[in-house]
Order: C-alpha cells, then sequence, then structure tokens
C-alpha cells in the first residue's frame, strides 16, 4: 500500500494481537471466542421478532446504525482515556498506542494504526456476526444478500467515525477554553443543521447504505478525513500520566459523607482523580440519554404513537446504573481490603452509597430533561421517577449478584451475559412496549405501573443480599 512500509504494518499486526491479548485476558479466550456467536443469535432474534411483527426494516437498520455510532463512541472513550481503569485491571502496562517516544514511528501514525486497528478488529468480531444475522430477512422484505455487504460496509464506516469522533472531542478538550468551544460551535451547528430538517443524514456513512450516491460516498469520506485530521492534530498521546498533586481530601469528604468505615469516600475519590473524573459518569449517562431519545423518536415513526415519556425514559434511564457501577468497581481489588476489619459487606454497603450519591442523580438529572424537553403530565412523570429508581436499584443489584466486583469481566461471559440478558429482557421489554405503543395511558395503568417499580426496587434489594452473601462467602474463604 502506498506510503505504508514493513514497520506501520508490524505495528498495526501487533495491535490486533495486543487488543486479543487484552480481551482474552480479561474474559478468558474461550468464553470470549464464543460471544460474536451469542450476538449473532440475539441480532438475529431480535430482526426476526422486529419484522414479524410488521416494523420495517429500514428502520430497523437505522436503528442499528445509531447503535453502531454510539459504540464506536464508547470503544473510543475506552481506548484514549480509560488507561488507568485498563491499569487497574491488568496492572502496569503501556500501549503500543502510547510509545510513540519508544517506538521508531511517529506519534500521527501510530494514532492511524490505532484507529484501523480498531475499525478491523471490531468490524471481523462484532460487525460481521451482527450484519450476518440480517440474513434473517433476506427475501422477506425486498432484502437481498447482496444488501449484507452494502450494511457491513456502511456500519463499518458509522463504528470508525464514532472512534474518530471521540478522538476528536478528547483531543480537543485537552486544549484549554478553544478546544471545548470548537466542540461547542460544532454540536450546536449540527443540532441547528438537525432542527432546520437540513438533511444531514446524507453526508454520512448511513447514506451508503440508504441512499447510495457519490453525494454519500464523498461526503462520508470527507466528514471521516476531517474529523481524524482534527483529532491526530489535537490528541497528544503520552506514555505516562503527567504527575499530579491534589490537596488533602479524604478527611473533608468523609466527614460530610459520615462515612464511618471510610470506603464510599475513597471509592469517590477514585473515580475523581481517575481520567475523565466524575464528568465521565455523566458522559456515560449522556450516552444512555442520546440513545433514548433516538429510540423513542424511531418507535414514534414506526408506530405513529406519542410514546409515554415517563415510562419510556424512566426504565432506559435506570439501565444507567450498570455503567456507573462499573466505574466504581474499576479501581480497586475486593481481596486487598481483607488485611483490614473490614469485611465485603462493608465494601458492597459502599459500592452502593457511591452509586446512590453519584449514578441515580445523574440518571434523574437526565430524566428530568427530558420531561422538560418533551412534556408530560405529573401522574406520568411521577410513575416514570418511580420506574427509573426501581429500574436503578434492580440492575445494580442483579449486576452485584451476577458479577461481584468486576461487572466489566462478565460482558464478555457468554453464559452470564444471556443469563443476565434475559433477567433484564424480562422486566424491560414489557413496560417499554406498553410505554411506546399503549398510550395515553389510565392513571389505573400509570398506578400499576407504579408499583411495577416498586416491585422491581425490592427484588433489587433481594439481589444485593445474596450478592453480599455469596460474594463473602468466595472471598472471605
Amino acid at each position: 500500500m502506498l506510503g505504508i512500509n514493513r514497520i506501520d504494518r508490524i505495528v498495526l499486526v501487533w495491535m490486533l494481537r495486543e487488543e486479543w491479548r487484552l480481551h482474552s485476558s480479561l474474559f478468558g479466550g474461550r468464553r470470549f471466542a464464543a460471544f460474536p456467536l451469542l450476538v449473532a443469535v440475539l441480532t438475529a432474534s431480535g430482526v426476526f421478532a422486529l419484522v414479524e411483527t410488521g416494523t420495517s426494516l429500514g428502520a430497523v437498520i437505522a436503528g442499528l446504525h445509531a447503535l453502531v455510532f454510539a459504540f464506536g463512541l464508547h470503544t473510543g472513550t475506552i481506548g484514549l482515556v480509560g488507561r488507568d481503569a485498563i491499569d487497574d485491571v491488568l496492572g502496569d502496562v503501556t500501549l503500543l498506542v502510547f510509545s510513540a517516544r519508544t517506538l521508531p514511528i511517529s506519534r500521527e501514525r501510530l494514532l492511524g494504526h490505532f484507529l484501523a486497528k480498531d475499525a478491523l478488529y471490531y468490524s471481523a468480531l462484532f460487525l460481521v456476526p451482527i450484519v450476518g444475522a440480517f440474513g434473517v430477512a433476506i427475501g422477506r422484505t425486498g432484502f437481498e444478500l447482496v444488501d449484507l455487504g452494502r450494511l457491513w460496509l456502511s456500519t463499518t464506516a458509522t463504528f470508525l467515525l464514532g472512534l474518530v469522533v471521540t478522538l476528536a472531542v478528547v483531543g480537543l478538550a485537552t486544549r484549554g477554553i478553544a478546544g471545548s468551544l470548537t466542540v461547542g460551535v460544532f454540536g450546536v451547528g449540527s443540532g441547528g443543521l438537525w432542527y432546520a430538517n437540513v438533511d444531514i443524514l446524507a453526508l454520512t456513512p448511513y447514506a451508503l447504505y440508504a441512499e447510495p450516491s457519490l453525494l454519500a460516498v464523498v461526503g462520508t469520506l470527507a466528514l471521516l478525513a476531517g474529523t481524524v485530521t482534527v483529532g491526530v492534530l489535537a490528541y497528544d498521546p503520552v506514555d505516562a500520566s503527567p504527575t499530579r498533586t491534589r490537596s488533602p481530601a479524604f478527611t473533608t469528604w468523609r466527614r460530610r459523607l459520615r462515612d464511618d468505615t471510610g470506603l464510599t469516600t475513597k471509592t469517590l475519590l477514585d473515580v475523581a482523580r481517575s481520567s475523565g473524573g466524575l464528568w465521565k459518569v455523566i458522559f456515560s449517562g449522556g450516552i444512555i440519554f442520546a440513545v433514548c431519545v433516538g429510540l423513542i423518536e424511531l418507535a414514534e415513526r414506526i408506530t405513529g404513537v406519542e410514546p409515554s415519556v415517563g415510562v419510556t425514559f424512566g426504565p432506559l434511564l435506570g439501565l444507567s446504573a450498570y455503567t456507573t457501577y462499573n466505574w466504581i468497581t474499576q479501581y480497586d481489588d475486593p481481596a486487598s481490603y481483607l488485611r483490614y476489619p473490614l469485611g465485603i459487606s462493608d465494601l458492597f454497603a459502599a459500592k452502593r452509597a457511591a452509586l446512590v450519591l453519584v449514578g441515580l442523580p445523574t440518571a434523574a438529572g437526565y430524566y428530568l430533561l427530558a420531561v422538560a424537553l418533551i412534556g408530560t403530565g405529573p401522574v406520568d412523570a411521577l410513575t416514570g421517577l418511580v420506574l427509573l429508581i426501581g429500574y436503578h436499584q434492580y440492575l445494580f443489584g442483579l449486576t452485584a449478584a451476577l458479577a461481584g466486583f468486576d461487572p466489566n469481566e462478565f460482558l464478555f461471559d457468554t453464559a452470564l451475559f444471556m443469563l443476565f440478558t434475559a433477567a433484564v429482557a424480562i422486566v424491560l421489554v414489557p413496560v417499554l412496549v406498553v410505554g411506546l405503543v399503549i398510550t395515553p395511558l389510565t392513571t389505573t395503568a400509570l398506578i400499576v405501573l407504579g408499583a411495577v417499580g416498586i416491585a422491581l426496587f425490592l427484588a433489587g434489594e433481594l439481589c444485593y443480599r445474596y450478592a453480599v452473601t455469596r460474594w463473602s462467602s468466595r472471598l472471605e474463604e
């Protein structure tokens, strides 16, 4: 390839090996290798069910592109700003993308290889089984075999767009006020064009599938090239985080929180002093909020029914408990506490307190934002808030029961993930169907849904108590 020399090829190959070793170390090689099969089965089941119930295949594919874009954002965030979390799990490691000072290759080329590696790796591991699962729709809705190739190309480009947007935003965020203002101008400008009904999607990778044309190809290439140029110029990966000095805050935080063991204080300080600080909890919640908005708009277009704001946003934002629990458990090892006069139950209690102090207000804040922007009645709003609290507690208790203090590891454990998915779907799908399709809801129906929220809160409490018993016996043996 033009401009690609032997060193470039070697670095790219070793980056791919590094990514595989990273995942196989975290999740176990065999268990992780089976995960794409699970993804394919779940996707095929979802596509078949949606098509059979009358959902437009085009709408399903539009939603797929939105989810893939969010996945690209998330993957870039982990790779570029989640280094301290990776170090806490794997030990003191230096990833190749942060090795520009020791390798005979420039920083810009390393970043280019990092993006190419992620595009190849995740496209093969996740997008191929996902796109292949759409084979169940061939011949049923005008969807042909050749469309699978076009779908794989557009979703891969969409995933890459999410990656480079993260690179650009992270890079600009390190450039002070000017960088932040640039991000704000682009964000407001894009939002303004969207609300002005300008067809900006015609210039995105989604158009490669939906309306393939020369304009779509040129727009996609220009969008990717422009964003990656901004990101490469602005982002500065270093091989080690700079030494930072912080004023003592433990005693002050502990006194304000009335934290007897100090474990809640330590948990919050761990997150606050990691890369991204407490803002990454808000950022993660923002991604879920954006997905909720897109999902509800999509459902409204499909069904022609205006969804219930409270009954849809409440449960979906309650799912943020998983990501928040993931953040607050990444920075310590529960076994290390056994040398102190503390029990595993104390550590669980600290994690729950941190979740309530950080995660629940974040989810509630986005919920109130949805209510304020879209508007709904007081009974629906109150019901949604009860559902949010119920699902938040349920997700926390369920995750703690299944994964203990390692929620990230079980994500790619096929058996556990299937169990987790079933346990979430069985309580989430019926309520979402009611909120999205059966509206307007009567006061009686809203009261029943509120009772569902309370029941889920109690179920989450039972799961939490089971988690304390189960993991205490395992870790304290």
